[in-house]
Formats: C-alpha cells, sequence, structure tokens
C-alpha cells in the first residue's frame, strides 16, 4: 500500500484536501489502482499489432488538416473582447497563472 506521505502528496498535486479518513481511503484506492496496472504490464502483448492509429478508410482528409482558424466570430466582436481586457499584450489577454 502507498505510503500516507504519497497519498497527500498526490492530492495535494490535485488540489483537493483530505480528511484523515479521506486519507486513509484514498491511500486503498490508489494501492488497488497501481497493482491492477502492474498486472496489466505483466499481460504479454509482444505478438498483438498496435491500433492506436485511425484506418486511412475511416480518416475525414477534408477536416483532417483544417486551418486553424476561428469562424464563429466576427474579428470586430474579437478585436472589442479583446480591446477590454485589463491585461493583454498585443492580441494575447494576460490571466493570472494557475500552475506554480
Amino acid at each position: 500500500m502507498i505510503q500516507k506521505q504519497e497519498a497527500q502528496k498526490i492530492a495535494k498535486l490535485a488540489r483537493i484536501k483530505l480528511t484523515e479518513k479521506e486519507i486513509k481511503k484514498f491511500q486503498k484506492e490508489l494501492s488497488a489502482i497501481l497493482d491492477y496496472i502492474k498486472t496489466l504490464n505483466e499481460v504479454d502483448v509482444s505478438r498483438i499489432e498496435p491500433t492506436f492509429h485511425a484506418s486511412e478508410d475511416f480518416i475525414d482528409k477534408k477536416t483532417l488538416m483544417r486551418p486553424d482558424k476561428s469562424e464563429s466570430q466576427p474579428e470586430e466582436v474579437v478585436d472589442e473582447l479583446i480591446k477590454s481586457a485589463p491585461d493583454k499584450k498585443a492580441r494575447h489577454i494576460k490571466v493570472k497563472a494557475i500552475f506554480q
């Protein structure tokens, strides 16, 4: 089973507060998940062909590499929104950092 400190660290990284009771439950649940992953890692898949990519038959070639542009709002609306932002740099709105 994972240690209490590890469970607390994971909870902190996930930005969730846990009670002592929840930490014990979290330890058991994480340990079960890690045990299951360990079991999956032991399965021999060397003879199984990867299927992580889409078949050419199912790819919509029109939308595969579409241009990266917004068609939902006219430029004037976007310009007005950026103009009204309190903190901006060029056409980017500056916001408070969420990662520290």
